[in-house]
């Protein structure tokens, strides 16, 4: 069965909150054992809640993170700015994407759209027709003019060559 969504907000009960600490706590140090381990890239995990504990937990131990951050402060700063990840970043990037994305779509929209008034065109179902849609039209025609003429001209190449 599978689990539901938990609703992300904070824990009113002091026992019910505790506890909770205490499985996602053991859940996020396993996964980065475990992704440590199965990528072989060094991790670490810094976990500190005033309410439960009076010292910060480290995983694996406190000289690896203190190596660590030292590493990474060792670097060049547009070393460690471009490994460094923050919230806008991310939410830009995926803001992005999804951009690229809707743009992707909205062509392949407006290009079933034009194919379907094409073929009502050609079925003499015209319809008046904006400059702006006239011109998009003669590209995408133009386009599968072009689409179909070099398929023709790779199969008259596959028939030239099997007669020989």
């Amino acid at each position: 069965m599978a689990r539901t969504r938990v609703k992300l907000s904070y824990i009113t009960n002091d026992a019910t909150r505790k506890a909770t600490y205490k499985k996602r706590k053991k859940g996020l140090v396993k996964k980065a054992s475990e992704l440590s381990t199965l990528c072989d890239v060094e991790a670490c995990v810094v976990i500190y809640s005033s309410a439960c504990d009076s010292q910060p937990e480290v995983w694996p131990s406190t000289v690896t993170a203190h190596r660590m951050l030292s590493n990474f402060k060792e670097m060049p700063a547009i070393e460690q700015r471009n490994r460094t990840v923050t919230q806008e970043s991310l939410v830009r990037k995926r803001i992005a994407k999804v951009e690229e994305q809707l743009k992707r779509l909205r062509e392949k929209n407006r290009r079933k759209e034009l194919t379907q008034v094409m073929y009502q065109n050609i079925g003499g179902n015209g319809n008046t027709m904006k400059k702006e849609d006239l011109n998009d039209l003669s590209w995408l025609i133009d386009q599968n003019l072009n689409a179909i003429d070099n398929r023709l001209h790779m199969r008259i190449e596959s028939f030239v060559l099997q007669e020989k």
